[in-house]
C-alpha cells in the first residue's frame, strides 16, 4: 500500500484526559472566552458563591472554664462580705464599748440634795439613794450579806463612805472580789431590784457596773473614794450601828 508506514504522529490537537476548563495548551495562546456552544465564559469567580457562610467555630473549653472560675470568685466574694461585714460592725461596737468602760463618762451626778436627819422611814427618789434627809444615826463600816437600811447608809454617805451595792445572787466569787477593793471606810451589801449587777455610790455621785471585773469601780474610788463630793468628808463610818435587818459586819 502507498503511504505505509504512517508518518510519525504529530502534537496533540486537543486537550487530554483530565482536561479542565481553562487548560490551554502549549503556545495556543490565551484562552477561550466562549464555549464551543456559545456560551460567555467570564473570568473565574473571586469569592464565596451567593448564600455561602463558614461554619460556626467550635466552642471554646477555655472560655467556659474562665466564667466557671468567675461564678465561683464571685460567689466566695459574696459569702466572705456576709460573714465579715457582720464581724466588723460586731467588733467596732465591742471596741466602743471598751471605750466607754474606760471613762468615768457615765457616772450620774445629783447635786444640791438635803443634808437634814430625819428619823423616819424616808423614801428616796433614787435606788440605790445618793443623799438627801437621812437618819440621824450611821451604819457602821463592812461588808454585809443581807440589805442594809438605808436611812443610815445615807448618813454614811454624808461622811464620805463608799457604798458598793449588788444583786442578790450574784456569784460568791464576785461577791469575795467586791469585799477586797472595798475600800477602808465602805460598806458592801446586797441591793433587792438592783438595776446593775454592781452599782457603786457615794454622795450625789453614782456608776453602774458590769460586774466586780469591771474597771470603772476602782477607777470610781480614786476619783470620789476620799469624799470628794461629801459634805462632812473628815468624818468616819466606823463606830455605827449594826443594822436591824439581820445583815451582820463581815
Amino acid at each position: 500500500m502507498s503511504g505505509w508506514p504512517p508518518p510519525p504522529p504529530g502534537p496533540p490537537q486537543g486537550p487530554g484526559p483530565g482536561w479542565t476548563q481553562g487548560w490551554t495548551p502549549q503556545g495556543a495562546g490565551p484562552p477561550p472566552t466562549s464555549s464551543p456552544y456559545g456560551a460567555a465564559l467570564g473570568p473565574p469567580p473571586l469569592g464565596p458563591p451567593p448564600g455561602w457562610s463558614p461554619a460556626p467555630p467550635p466552642p471554646s473549653s477555655q472560655g467556659t472554664k474562665v466564667g466557671i472560675v468567675l461564678g465561683v470568685v464571685g460567689a466566695v466574694l459574696v459569702i466572705a462580705l456576709a460573714v465579715l461585714v457582720p464581724l466588723a460592725v460586731s467588733a467596732s461596737r465591742e471596741d466602743e464599748q471598751v471605750a466607754v468602760d474606760s471613762t468615768l463618762d457615765a457616772v450620774e451626778v445629783f447635786e444640791d440634795l438635803p443634808t437634814t436627819h430625819d428619823d423616819g422611814e424616808i423614801s428616796y427618789d433614787q435606788s440605790p439613794p445618793v443623799g438627801g434627809p437621812h437618819s440621824s444615826a450611821w451604819l457602821d463600816c463592812g461588808a454585809y450579806d443581807a440589805p442594809v437600811p438605808e436611812e443610815n447608809v445615807v448618813h454614811d454617805l454624808e461622811h464620805g463612805t463608799v457604798w458598793i451595792t449588788y444583786e442578790p445572787g450574784l456569784d460568791q466569787d464576785e461577791v469575795d472580789a467586791l469585799t477586797e477593793v472595798l475600800p477602808q471606810n465602805g460598806i458592801l451589801s446586797p441591793y433587792d431590784d438592783l438595776r446593775a449587777p454592781v452599782v457603786v455610790t457615794v454622795w450625789e455621785r453614782q456608776l453602774e457596773l458590769t460586774g466586780a471585773d469591771d474597771p470603772r469601780l476602782e477607777m470610781f474610788i480614786r476619783e470620789f473614794g476620799a469624799g470628794e463630793t461629801a459634805p462632812e468628808p473628815m468624818a468616819s463610818c466606823a463606830g455605827g450601828l449594826s443594822p436591824d435587818s439581820g445583815g451582820t459586819n463581815a
